[in-house]
Order: structure tokens, then C-alpha cells, then sequence
């Protein structure tokens, strides 16, 4: 491929996702309850910062649907300046977790976590729509069940006229992938509801009438207004902006390479990512990540380079300079369609139900996760679903470690005992060593522990192992240890255990030996 050629796929794919980026900015914006022109200042400034300082060649970034609640959240308690000093310090919890180097432990993410909270958000986005798509107004609360509570006691004042509106949305959303001439969804999703409303004009709300327009020139630089004493009361939500953002920024990228066939830098690309929403609050823009649905159509729409990215923020851009005294008259119910769809895509539904048909501790933490997501907030169902996904690792991990008497590999002589050591030893197995401790009285004077199957070992079960071997002493035993392996003899070493009992490459010495 010619430089040239290189050049036009790069312009192509930046002007397809832009004009996609659009109608996005905007909803996200409104969705989390600031004027749309920020959403499209976010997408600008992250999408150009990100696309050249990040660890993901094909990433396009911007406002995404998994912030609103979190971003209408803090709207809600701390106003406009809380929340740009929230993304700024989200930025500055990025460049942590780059500085680091944590990108490619989040990616562990436990599954079940990451189902969760996501079809919780979706959840939260869907329902969140639907005083828009009726025509509603009332004063958003901080809690969804307050809200939902709200919206039906409020539905007699529904219109239908929105409704309207919001039905020729969720039409050409349906017609427009069925057309033979490929034109952009999004866009259309918005335009034509738009066009419907001028034509035969009724009463609905716009973005002009609710939020004054869109400015059209450049996005104006001004200092945050930052307040020490608010910090540590923000420092809990920017952590929840930050883990997000670096979660679907990751995950965005894995997708990219999985498509395009590059492989991403994580902490290069959450070093990215801080940039970006350190950035963006000086200029009035939201939290910003990485997006997986426009990364998808900037490689499917041919990009070869960074090139694309930044071509797309330039298109979002131009679009504000030029088109921005148009977008005063786009019905806010005709965004509702759009923000919908895009929470029907990401409700990861068919996971949900294929996790909860089997009924198992996955399930149980899934739901724990949506439901807290939905009721309380993120931050909680993640700490929570995190905690619950933790417990029900260890606990299967211990059910996998056994310390038992072993005898048919080895011929032992009178006096001697020897155990397997099976599995990692941590936490979850201080039990194990128990019924060791059952064979003092009997017979064996030599103790021989096999730790040919046993790779790690923790704190918790070096005290337990020394409190044994201390007790075997005491009953005038002699123990052994044989087949460590290197990470479990340089532990037992360190916290001097071997101190007090000898050791052998393999078991059969021990027992020739002993």
C-alpha cells in the first residue's frame, strides 16, 4: 500500500466514525446532564490526545454510555465544576495506574464483575431515556428506584408528540440497515426525527430550547476551580471514572487487536487515557475512554493508522464550527431511540442469561453486581462484586488443596510418615494441615512433606506450617521437607522456616536419608 493510499483508508475511516461520533457526544452529554456541546468537546480532545499518545493503534475515544450514571451522579451532588475536577483527577488516577503498570492486571477483571455492572449501567441508560421518550419533566434524584418511582407517578403528563418523535427514531433505526445505500445509523437516527419535527411541527422539547444551542466556535480554555476540601469527597467517584475508563479502554483495544491483528500497549494506553481526561475538564469536557463500538467501525472502515483518530476528532470539529446552529433544533426525544439502542448493545444480555441458566456462585455475583449497580452505584457493586468474585476463588482454590498421607508412590521404613502437599498454599488452606497434627501420638518419628505439587505459598500458610513444625518438635519428631520448588523454598527461607528442619531434592532421599 502507497503512502497515498494510506492516506485516503485514514481520512475515510476518521470522517465515518466522526460523523458516528456525533449524535453519540451529543446524547452521552445530555444523558449525563450537561450541554451537548461538551460531549462533542470531549470527543474532539480525547479522540485526537488519545489516538496519539495511546498503546492502541485503531483506539477511538470519547464520552461513552457506561459514565452517565456515574457523570449524572456527581452532576447531581457536586454540579458542573465537581464534576470536571473529578475527570481531572480520574486523569490523574490513569497516569497512576500507568506509572504502575496495572493495565494488564485489570484485563483479570472477573468476568461475572464485568457482566454485572455493565448490564446495570445499561439498565440504569435504558430506563433513564424514557421521560424524554414521553415528553416528562421532572427533577432527576440520585437514585434510580427514585427516579423509576417518579416516572410512573408522572406518566398522565405524558405527550404524544415526543412520542411521536421517538417512534420515527426507533423506525429508522430499523429501516435505514435494510436500505441498499449504506448511510450512516446514528446520524440518520437523528436527522430524520429532526426533519419530521420541522415538517410538521408540534410541541417538543429541543436541544435550543433546553439547552440554549451549540456554540460554534473552538472549545475555550478556563482553570478549574479546584477546592481541597472537595477532593477527598470526589477522590471515590474519579476512582470509579478511572477503573471504568481503564476497563472499556482495555477491553476496547483487545477488541481492536483481535480485529485488526496489532497488539496493544495497556499501561502506554491508560497513559493515554489520563492525558486525555486530565485535559478535557480545561475545556469543559466530561470523562472520556476508550469506545469499542466506534474503534470497531473506524478498522472496519479501513483505517491503516493512528491517522484515523485523529482525522475523527478534526470531523467532529469541523462539525461544530459548521453545522453547530443546526443542532439548536434536534428533538431530545429523538436521542432517546439512539441512547436506548445503544443500551440494548451493550447490556451484555445474552450473557446475563446464559450465566444465570446455571445457577452457580458466578450468577449469584452477577446479580449482586446489576442489582447494586442499579440501586446503590457503581463504585459499591464493584467493590462489593469484586469482594464476592475474591471469596469464591479462594474458596475454590482451597477445596483443591489437600495435605494428605501418601504412601503409595513411595516404600517408607517404620517411623517415618510421608504427606503430599497438593495445590498453592494460601489463606484458604490453614485448615490443611490439621489432621497432620493427628499423627503426633502414633507411631512415625520422622514427618517427610512432599511439595512436589505445591508451586506457591503465602503468609498465612508459612505461619501455619511453622506452628506445625513447632509442634512436631516439641512431640520430639523429626521433620522434613522435599521436591520445594523455587518460589516455595526462597518464602520458606526468607521467613526461616527452614531453619528447623532439613530438606532434599526429592522425597525418595528424604526417606533413604532418614
Amino acid at each position: 500500500m502507497t503512502s497515498r493510499q494510506g492516506w485516503q483508508r485514514d481520512i475515510s475511516a476518521g470522517i465515518t466514525v466522526g460523523v458516528v461520533a456525533v449524535p453519540l457526544a451529543m446524547a452521552f452529554a445530555i444523558a449525563s446532564g450537561v450541554g451537548p456541546v461538551y460531549g462533542l468537546y470531549t470527543a474532539i480532545i480525547a479522540g485526537i490526545l488519545v489516538s496519539l499518545f495511546g498503546g492502541s493503534t485503531f483506539q477511538i475515544a470519547g464520552p461513552t454510555g457506561a459514565f452517565i450514571p456515574i457523570v449524572s451522579g456527581v452532576m447531581l451532588a457536586h454540579g458542573y465544576e465537581g464534576l470536571l475536577v473529578t475527570t481531572f483527577l480520574a486523569g490523574l488516577l490513569l497516569f497512576l495506574m500507568s506509572v504502575l503498570r496495572v493495565g494488564r492486571l485489570i484485563r483479570f477483571m472477573p468476568r461475572a464483575v464485568t457482566i454485572g455492572f455493565t448490564a446495570g449501567i445499561a439498565v440504569v441508560i435504558f430506563v433513564d431515556q424514557l421521560d424524554e421518550l414521553f415528553g416528562i419533566s421532572f427533577q432527576k434524584a440520585p437514585h434510580f428506584h427514585e427516579n423509576l418511582l417518579k416516572l410512573v407517578t408522572s406518566l398522565n403528563e405524558a405527550s404524544l408528540w415526543p412520542v411521536f418523535i421517538a417512534a420515527v427514531g426507533f423506525l429508522t433505526l430499523w429501516l435505514v440497515p435494510k436500505l441498499p445505500v449504506k448511510l450512516p445509523l446514528l446520524l440518520m437516527a437523528m436527522l430524520v426525527p429532526t426533519f419530521v419535527s420541522l415538517v410538521i411541527p408540534g410541541e417538543v422539547a429541543t436541544i435550543g430550547s433546553a439547552y440554549g444551542g451549540i456554540p460554534s466556535g473552538l472549545p475555550e480554555f478556563s482553570w478549574l476551580a479546584i477546592d481541597l476540601d472537595l477532593i477527598a469527597t470526589l477522590l471515590p467517584s474519579a476512582f470509579a471514572i478511572a477503573f471504568l475508563g481503564a476497563l472499556e479502554s482495555l477491553l476496547s483495544g483487545a477488541v481492536a487487536d483481535g480485529m485488526a491483528g496489532t497488539k496493544m500497549n495497556p499501561d502506554k494506553e491508560l497513559f493515554g487515557q489520563g492525558l486525555a481526561n486530565v485535559v478535557v475538564p480545561f475545556f469543559g469536557g466530561i470523562p472520556a475512554t476508550g469506545a469499542i463500538a466506534r474503534t470497531a467501525t473506524n478498522i472496519q472502515a479501513g483505517a491503516v493508522s493512528r491517522r484515523s483518530g485523529v482525522i475523527h476528532g478534526l470531523t467532529v470539529l469541523l462539525a461544530v464550527l459548521v453545522l453547530a446552529p443546526l443542532a439548536s433544533y434536534v428533538p431530545l426525544a429523538a436521542l432517546a431511540p439512539i441512547l436506548m439502542r445503544v443500551a440494548w448493545n451493550m447490556s451484555e444480555r445474552h450473557h446475563v442469561f446464559e450465566m444465570l441458566k446455571h445457577r452457580s456462585a458466578e450468577s449469584l455475583v452477577l446479580l449482586i453486581t446489576l442489582g447494586l449497580t442499579v440501586f446503590v452505584d457503581l463504585v459499591v457493586a464493584v467493590e462489593v462484586g469484586v469482594i464476592c468474585a475474591l471469596a469464591l476463588f479462594a474458596k475454590r482454590m482451597a477445596d483443591t488443596i489437600d495435605v494428605r498421607e501418601q504412601t503409595e508412590r513411595y516404600v517408607t521404613r517404620d517411623g517415618q510418615v510421608v504427606f503430599s502437599v497438593e495445590g498453592p498454599l494460601f489463606f484458604g488452606a490453614i485448615e490443611m494441615f490439621e489432621h497432620v497434627l493427628h499423627h503426633i501420638h502414633d507411631e512415625p518419628d520422622v514427618f517427610i512433606f512432599n511439595f512436589h505439587r505445591c508451586p506457591v505459598i503465602d503468609v498465612t500458610a508459612v505461619e501455619e506450617i511453622r506452628r506445625v513444625v513447632r509442634e512436631l518438635k516439641a512431640a520430639d519428631r523429626r521433620v522434613v521437607f522435599a521436591h520445594l520448588s523455587a518460589p516455595v523454598h526462597q518464602t520458606l527461607t526468607h521467613y526461616g522456616v527452614l531453619d528447623h528442619v532439613d530438606t532434599f531434592e526429592t522425597t525418595q532421599e528424604a526417606i533413604d536419608a532418614s
